[in-house]
């Protein structure tokens, strides 16, 4: 680690599993050697040659805490490319528990430690903080397991049984629809099964990621669901006007519920008119300070920095080509707390946003449970 770096750095949302399967990337590997190995097989596809995340990069760059997900989806001809998209739903939970199941063999070999309460939550950041950096090396990355589309729960009734598998968030819609609800693209509500999801999900004490639903949905989830309530990975329709981003008022009733919003880092989320495919980041400038505008926007509706954090979604279906420009690889989070000293944050503040909003957030989610 370079002399002032960052020592704990969150990050609420990595398609980690997804990438390590279904784009049969070894993650354990330098970014810069999976870059090579897939440009050596002539493999020219979006996000392909180019990508920004691995465990030696996460380790480089000491994000030792993550959100990682179980991704598989319904196929929803013409709106998402056929990539880790099932035509049922039983094929689409087979899928989830094999990516589970990789979560559990990098645990086994000492390369994880899956975080599900908040003893060993508190247990991985004191260490993180407190182990000498000739050691540091050697610690467990830590993760917490998301559901990004509930497509894999063929019913309400299994989440008790998820739970049990380690699973503590949901987010019940991706892009377009879900078994559940409406999501990024669609308007409408919660489907039949919508409520009961949330409802099991609050009774069990599994999360809910806002993250993806529709406005309605939102909305629904709002005032349906009673527990914990996060946003992984969203920006600002202010800033960027689409249905992707958090309005104002959802941003405010989030914080109202004590939520944490985790700043995205796809750029078509960060700057407007981008076209996926056409816009480049040199066309448009954006860069890591793009994102920090994000940040700005929920701390100065909230009146503090408690707030706002990061959940990058690097590598979640892109890479270089549509991250900041000033990113080469997820280590480039060191960057940010510059960033946030130069817009007058102060340190307590920078921690927040760095990681230690993440870790309150889960300490009231797992200790103040009704």
């Amino acid at each position: 680690m370079t002399q002032g770096a960052y020592r704990l750095i969150a990050d609420a949302h990595l398609d980690l599993a997804w990438n390590a399967i279904d784009w049969n990337r070894d993650l354990r590997l330098p970014v810069a050697d999976i870059r090579r190995r897939e440009q050596a097989q002539g493999m020219t596809q979006k996000g392909r040659g180019c990508g920004t995340v691995s465990f030696h990069d996460l380790r480089r760059g000491r994000v030792g805490l993550f959100i990682a997900t179980l991704l598989a989806r319904l196929l929803r001809p013409g709106l998402m490319p056929a990539v880790q998209r099932y035509e049922s739903m039983e094929s689409a939970q087979a899928c989830a528990y094999g990516q589970l199941a990789y979560y559990r063999t990098l645990e086994k070999e000492g390369l994880l430690r899956w975080i599900k309460d908040w003893p060993t939550l508190e247990t991985h950041v004191e260490r993180w903080r407190t182990c000498p950096e000739a050691q540091l090396d050697k610690e467990p990355l830590g993760f917490i397991l998301s559901m990004e589309g509930a497509d894999p729960v063929l019913r309400p009734e299994e989440i008790q049984e998820w739970w049990d598998a380690g699973l503590r968030i949901i987010g019940p819609a991706h892009y377009g629809v879900s078994p559940y609800a409406h999501g990024t693209g669609t308007e409408g509500c919660l489907f039949a099964q919508g409520p009961a999801l949330l409802k099991e999900m609050q009774r069990v004490g599994i999360i809910l990621d806002v993250t993806h639903l529709s406005d309605q949905c939102f909305d629904e989830a709002m005032e349906i669901y009673g527990g914990s309530v996060l946003a992984s990975h969203h920006n600002c329709r202010a800033l960027v006007p689409d249905q992707r981003q958090l309005t104002d008022d959802q941003i405010k009733k989030l914080i109202q519920r004590g939520a944490v919003i985790g700043a995205a880092m796809d750029t078509w989320m960060l700057v407007p008119n981008w076209e996926r495919g056409k816009t480049t980041p040199e066309q448009t400038g954006v860069c890591l300070n793009t994102v920090v505008d994000h940040i700005d926007r929920v701390c100065q509706l909230a009146g503090n920095a408690w707030h706002a954090a990061l959940g990058t979604d690097l590598d979640g279906g892109f890479g270089k080509e549509q991250s900041p420009l000033d990113l080469d690889t997820i280590a480039d989070l060191q960057n940010v707390p510059g960033l946030l000293r130069e817009r007058g944050y102060d340190e307590d503040a920078i921690e927040g946003i760095m990681y230690r909003n993440w870790v309150r957030f889960f300490q009231r989610a797992w200790t103040t449970r009704k």
